[in-house]
């Protein structure tokens, strides 16, 4: 079953305890301890139910007849060879984790397609910090990528995903990393959009959104060159454009 349509107002409550830090949703999390944020508590209890591999590990996890996503924050490029998973730390609400469960939240409000947020921890050491989110696993679904690897998709379906981010991009939403791979199919054919670290809602301007799409179109290529069935043709962003366009 999806995440439910009707959307709880998000009851904010913090958990302080020496150096960690922690914001969650107590209308969706009965008891709420730190070591939730931690994937060696859900490994210990059993209730790993899939990971995925990116720049490090996301957990699914089981949580009363909820699933969940467990993210630690990696950095990338260079700099994240050399300190992997640390940032500099200003102020919680700075961080990366608090930005993006803001964030998640504001998509809420606006009845968009995207996860929802649970919880975050930031451990603090010194001048840097580490964190880590949760928010609401997406079920029945799959990523664009893992879709075209096995299975053509309709006209039908690339239009609604072009029509998905512009649902997004009206509202001024930027999404930092748009790649097929942050692009969820349910079962229902619904389209979903994930993983919004490092993203926010801004002034809406042809600019970004143009970058967000080039950006995507990119990633379909890159795949293209990577995986040898990857069904993927120009014409189907010509399609998806259709849909991106349409009034």
């Amino acid at each position: 079953m999806n995440p439910s349509t009707i959307v709880k107002p998000c009851l904010e409550k913090i958990v302080k305890n020496n150096n960690i830090y922690c914001l969650y949703d107590a209308n969706r999390v009965d008891n709420f301890f730190a070591d939730m944020l931690d994937s060696h508590y859900w490994q210990e209890n059993n209730s790993i139910v899939g990971s995925a591999q990116g720049r490090g590990t996301t957990w699914f996890v089981q949580y009363q007849k909820q699933q969940w996503v467990l993210r630690h924050y990696y950095r990338g490029g260079m700099i994240g060879k050399i300190v992997e998973d640390k940032y500099f730390f200003t102020h919680h609400a700075a961080t990366r984790a608090a930005r993006e469960f803001e964030l998640l939240k504001i998509l809420q409000t606006l009845n968009l397609s995207a996860p929802k947020p649970i919880a975050y921890r930031v451990i603090r050491k010194g001048f840097f910090y580490q964190a880590d989110l949760l928010s609401e696993r997406i079920v029945n679904a799959e990523d664009l990528v893992a879709k075209l690897s096995t299975s053509t998709i309709s006209d039908e379906l690339w239009q609604k995903i072009g029509a998905t981010i512009k649902q997004f991009h009206h509202h001024g939403i930027y999404h930092h990393d748009l790649n097929a791979h942050n692009i969820l199919i349910d079962q229902q054919d619904k389209v979903w959009l994930i993983d919004f670290d490092q993203g926010e809602q801004r002034k809406v301007a042809l600019s970004w959104q143009q970058a967000n799409m080039a950006r995507l179109l990119r990633s379909f290529n890159k795949e293209q060159q990577r995986l040898e069935n990857f069904k993927w043709q120009e014409s189907h962003w010509v399609t998806l454009m259709q849909g991106y366009e349409k009034k």
